[in-house]
């Protein structure tokens, strides 16, 4: 059954709509460091809060099977209202440090039920070229991601409360089109219990833990690299004075050049092997992480934006291609919980790269530091290219 051609476009349109809470904190980071008198280590707990309760959900979704055994439209609307609620809460007047904390964890925690749970729906309804839609979907997460810091450049004069308002009108709005409009697919096959087992039987198959693998070495370098965008372009500012560029709207597009990376990928994918071109990808941010501190030297603003450029191009492109062969070689039924496990333990892992470099930012404050991004795709790389009597699947 071939699904209707509206399908695909909603799911991307919901994703990005609802991704867009992910960073919302980082687009005003400066503003609620200001207005609630934050230490300057802020930036990595804030954005360690939430990848811990994207974390926390993740668990809680594989451990109940919550995406297999209920429809996952219902699921994504769910949580799309409840991230939208939480992110807003970030406003409130009486805040402290502890309760910003808790409210990004809550909406990193509903967010296991928005990013995930998307890729579950479009693999339910694209049983063939689930690597080029798959693309598109991790395209809109990057789009999302990098939306507040656009948000935060066009506001004008504006309170920087509005960027937090406006992600979660369109983390609502993404949820109610996800769910009026995109029924369970032709290939969901859903799963009536609870099974403990489901989480290390999924492990087990060879080819699943080679893309599983894949994907923990290029989230180790993903969300730091994200993450810390703003902190490069100031530092490069610091380092060459001249500098002109404007730093929000430059993060925007850094991060947002990773969706034209996702498409790509895709294609080249659907034309060479969806492992073939992950692992070009993950080489491809390897080199830039080992050239990251020859590039803060070079006294040339255009060079130095088109390096970040590519970087934020290939290190994402991956993502979705270590998701199709991740969903490809999970059990039929256990598809979402091998999809939301993998997820968790890959975003367990940007929790120490974002504290470790944190930490050597207040530490040293060099260019260099970035250097330790590579640790994740070396081992990554490592994998991948292990010879097995097993090949991994990367059918389309």
């Amino acid at each position: 059954m071939k699904p209707s051609k509206y399908i695909l476009p909603i799911i991307v349109i919901s994703q990005f709509f609802c991704t867009s809470l992910w960073f919302a904190g980082n687009g005003v980071m400066y503003d609620l460091m200001i207005n609630f008198n934050l230490k300057e280590n802020a930036l990595g707990y804030l954005t360690s809060s939430v990848q811990f309760g994207f974390i926390g959900g993740t668990l809680v979704f594989a451990v109940l099977s919550i995406s297999d055994r209920f429809s996952p439209s219902k699921v994504f609307f769910i949580c799309a209202l409840f991230g939208a609620l939480f992110n807003v809460c970030t406003i409130l007047k009486v805040n402290t440090y502890a309760s910003i904390l808790g409210f990004r964890f809550l909406t990193g925690f509903f967010l296991a039920g928005i990013y995930p749970v998307g890729m579950k729906i479009a693999a339910d309804y694209y049983e063939k070229g689930l690597g080029k839609s798959l693309s598109f979907l991790v395209g809109a997460l990057v789009i999302g991601t990098a939306f507040p810091h656009l948000l935060k450049d066009i506001k004008g004069a504006l309170p920087w409360e509005f960027v937090l308002i406006s992600t979660s009108v369109l983390a609502v709005i993404g949820g109610l089109l996800m769910f009026f409009l995109v029924p369970d697919g032709p290939y969901r096959k859903p799963s009536a219990n609870v099974d403990l087992k489901a989480i290390p039987n999924v492990f087990k198959k060879p080819q699943f833990r080679t893309a599983a693998f894949g994907y923990f070495g290029h989230m180790w370098e993903l969300y730091t690299f994200w993450a810390f965008v703003p902190y490069m372009l100031q530092t490069y500012k610091n380092i060459h004075q001249e500098a002109s560029y404007t730093i929000p709207l430059v993060s925007f597009i850094i991060i947002g050049s990773g969706s034209i990376g996702c498409i790509i990928g895709g294609y080249l994918a659907n034309k060479i092997s969806v492992k073939k071109v992950a692992t070009l990808a993950l080489l491809c941010s390897c080199i830039c992480c080992l050239l990251s501190p020859l590039l803060f030297l070079i006294n040339s603003e255009v060079l130095f934006i088109t390096f970040l450029l590519f970087w934020g191009m290939v290190v994402i492109a991956d993502s979705p291609l270590f998701s199709t062969l991740v969903a490809q070689n999970a059990p039929s039924a256990l598809k979402g919980t091998a999809l939301t496990i993998v997820n968790s333990i890959g975003f367990l892992l940007t929790i120490f790269s974002i504290q470790l470099v944190d930490q050597l930012r207040l530490l040293f404050n060099t260019p260099s530091l970035f250097v330790t991004l590579a640790i994740g795709p070396i081992i990554g790389l490592l994998f991948l290219m292990r010879k097995s009597n097993s090949t991994i699947e990367n059918t389309q």
